[in-house]
């Protein structure tokens, strides 16, 4: 009996030897930097009881940061600015709830400091908290969406679609939780009008980058998705999946204003999916239908008579004139203040 192993056997050994071992490494950095986190929680906890402040608790925070450098050489983390970011970190999430902190703990601590330092409230952070944990974004991506406002375009601006009549209630919310008012198209680098094919042939060639920008769980079909019926062919611009809310999910991409012809178009093309593909474990396909500008046309009037869910949404093509202007000031204040 041969004591050798064959080559596709000591191949697959290790395969396996290899995975578990990158595995375990994953778990590991997990579990350090969640104990990190929490070392970092428990110091920002113990200045904030001593309730120092930049000025007169600056020399105390300098002399423990030379101090603990001191006792603990080879650990980096305990310069002067850090603790006071352990001190902020703590504040910050203080009175968050138990599922907020837990989340935080997950992320890196450079993330941290990137969304305490960027924004205003703790739903805020909550949302770019979520948005990294979903997507697995580097800080540089999380900065993007930072600097792309995507939490006022995503929660707080008013939605448009007839979700509330044309869906099971179960389904509303999360229908609507897909659905942006504002779908920011910026990273297509599009600084000029353009036809509607070429925005499409764009997106599809940064596919990855619109994917983040929709959101988690959607899975990219295929663009001029042929559809055909009674010897008529159809196409739909983009088609997707979002593995969320079980649903097929089509987009009509439109450079102009929102026009009420566009709805009967969309809810024409919803009937196709739903007759032509939808399976019978999914749930009903939904419609986003995605112009330069809302325009002035009573949108809710022009879904009213329609049967089957669709949203409306503008994009940006870059960043207005003005929101980039108030961002450099900030930025510039900003600099100023922790300067001093």
């Amino acid at each position: 009996m041969t004591t050798e192993l064959k080559h596709e056997q000591y191949s697959e050994m290790l395969r396996q030897i290899i995975t578990e071992i990158k595995t375990t490494r994953v778990v590991l950095a997990h579990r350090i930097n969640s104990a990190m986190m929490q070392m970092y929680w428990n110091i920002g906890k113990r200045l904030s009881a001593e309730k120092l402040e930049k000025g007169y608790g600056s020399s105390v925070v300098k002399r423990l940061s030379a101090d603990l450098q001191q006792e603990f050489p080879d650990t980096i983390g305990f310069s002067p600015r850090n603790l006071w970011n352990m001190k902020n970190f703590y504040e910050f999430y203080a009175l968050a709830d138990a599922k907020v902190q837990r989340s935080v703990a997950l992320l890196p601590w450079r993330h941290n400091i990137l969304i305490m330092s960027k924004v205003k409230s703790l739903a805020e952070a909550k949302y770019y908290v979520e948005l990294t944990h979903e997507n697995s974004l580097s800080r540089d991506m999380l900065l993007n969406f930072i600097k792309a406002d995507s939490y006022r375009y995503k929660v707080l601006e008013t939605k448009t679609h007839n979700f509330a009549r044309t869906l099971p209630e179960n389904l509303q919310e999360q229908a609507d939780e897909i659905l942006k008012s504002t779908y920011n198209l910026e990273v297509l680098g599009l600084k000029h009008p353009v036809k509607e094919r070429e925005l499409e042939r764009s997106l599809v060639e940064k596919i990855k980058y619109f994917l983040l920008e929709l959101g988690a769980g959607f899975t990219f079909i295929g663009n001029q998705y042929r559809l055909t019926y009674n010897d008529e062919e159809y196409f739909v611009d983009l088609l997707f999946f979002n593995r969320k809310i079980h649903s097929l999910v089509a987009i009509e991409l439109k450079v102009g204003t929102f026009k009420p012809e566009y709805v009967g178009k969309m809810n024409y093309y919803l009937g196709l999916l739903d007759l032509q593909m939808k399976q019978d474990d999914e749930n009903p396909s939904i419609g986003i239908i995605l112009c330069a500008d809302k325009g002035k046309v009573d949108i809710e009037l022009a879904l009213r008579d329609f049967n089957k869910p669709i949203g409306v949404a503008e994009y940006l093509l870059n960043f207005p004139e003005k929101e980039i202007k108030e961002l450099i000031s900030n930025e510039i204040r900003k600099f100023e203040t922790d300067s001093k």
